[in-house]
């Protein structure tokens, strides 16, 4: 069987990333993911009923100046490895250092925390890029009264349809506070896990076909791969149904009534994904069961031929073993016609033998 070889340098970079937490003190700001020597970038939309404007400055009191606008501001932080720069921000916009540590901790665990004047969820953004890979990409919102705040690794994400309906006016957003803003890029993020499953859903599919049809050794790698990818896409998304269920239960007033109601249907969305995922995590660890029954079968069936075939041939193998002994006296060895008497009882035992096998249905 062809195996993966273990990426040893992948290894001892994930052991280095989490030996860089070990020894400081809560509320540092270490960024932990992989992405890093990229510097902070910040793009700034800026919308109410009548106007929309984009922005793009890296200027700290530039920055905080849009959370004193009466408009709302979508402040969106692209690179968490600048670790300087996010600590000065989180600073700047007053917030508790234990939240900026969580916002570039890209192992922490999706999770939401209220505070008095702004409210802070964490989760995980996972998307196909364009060769249809997996991304995982680590995200954190603040929700202020008029202003969200977006920490996120990548320039690429999930938000493009919400710039577009925001820059065209589309739809009830620029309609709607930052209460909104926040559930509609909560939403995009969600929307996406559905196209992640649909994809698990096709290699699940394309998987079955390749155990039933032609098992080979390469198979039982891929299925494996795939149940480390559906396990790994469990981990990520599972807990984002606690973050919707705290952001509907909250009393903060950050959260007005109206957007509640459309995070009851994001509720929604989350327990379906969840229950796809257990269906998936079931059908990825069933595969395998199903790769070793089907090569089993076959082995079965080849040494189910080969048993035939020495069932026919052992009674020949007999007779033949008989004449193949040098006794002196053997009065068929004399008779004119026995190699051809000899040839005729072995083959009726060949030919009643497979009518036999064809009866028992063994052919």
């Amino acid at each position: 069987m062809s195996k993966k070889k273990p990426n040893h340098k992948v290894t001892h970079r994930k052991q280095q990333r989490a030996n860089k937490k070990i020894g400081k003190a809560p509320g540092t700001v270490t960024y932990l993911g992989f992405r890093e020597g990229q510097k902070s970038k910040v793009i700034i939309i800026e919308y109410d009923d009548n106007a929309f404007q984009v922005h793009q400055t890296d200027d700290v009191e530039k920055i905080l100046d849009f959370k004193k606008s009466p408009s709302t501001s979508w402040i969106n932080v692209v690179g968490l490895s600048d670790e300087a720069y996010i600590e000065t921000l989180g600073k700047a916009f007053e917030l508790n250092p234990l939240i900026i540590e969580d916002a570039v901790n890209t192992s922490q665990r999706p999770k939401i925390d209220e505070y008095e004047d702004y409210i802070f969820c964490v989760l995980k953004m996972i998307y196909l890029d364009a060769n249809n890979e997996l991304v995982s990409e680590h995200v954190a919102f603040v929700l202020m009264e008029r202003t969200v705040i977006v920490f996120q690794e990548l320039q690429e994400d999930v938000f493009n349809g919400l710039r577009e309906r925001i820059q065209t006016k589309s739809g009830r957003i620029r309609s709607r506070g930052a209460d909104y803003l926040l559930f509609a890029l909560l939403d995009a993020i969600i929307d996406n896990y559905f196209v992640v499953l649909e994809n698990i859903n096709a290699k699940i599919e394309l998987l079955e076909e390749e155990v039933y049809d032609n098992p080979k050794p390469e198979t039982a790698r891929k299925i494996q791969d795939l149940k480390k990818e559906v396990l790994r896409v469990r981990r990520r998304i599972f807990p984002v149904k606690e973050l919707i269920n705290r952001l509907i239960d909250t009393e903060n007033p950050l959260i007005t009534k109206d957007t509640k109601l459309f995070l009851k249907d994001l509720m929604d969305h989350c327990l379906e994904i969840n229950e796809s995922l257990q269906i998936y995590r079931e059908m990825s660890m069933s595969l395998l069961e199903m790769y070793m029954s089907n090569v089993s079968n076959k082995m079965n069936e080849v040494m189910k031929v080969l048993t035939i075939m020495a069932s026919i041939f052992i009674p020949l193998t007999f007779i033949a073993g008989i004449y193949g002994m040098n006794f002196s006296y053997m009065p068929e060895l004399q008779w004119k016609y026995g190699y051809f008497a000899v040839w005729g009882v072995m083959l009726t035992l060949f030919i009643a033998m497979l009518i036999f096998f064809k009866k028992k249905r063994w052919l």
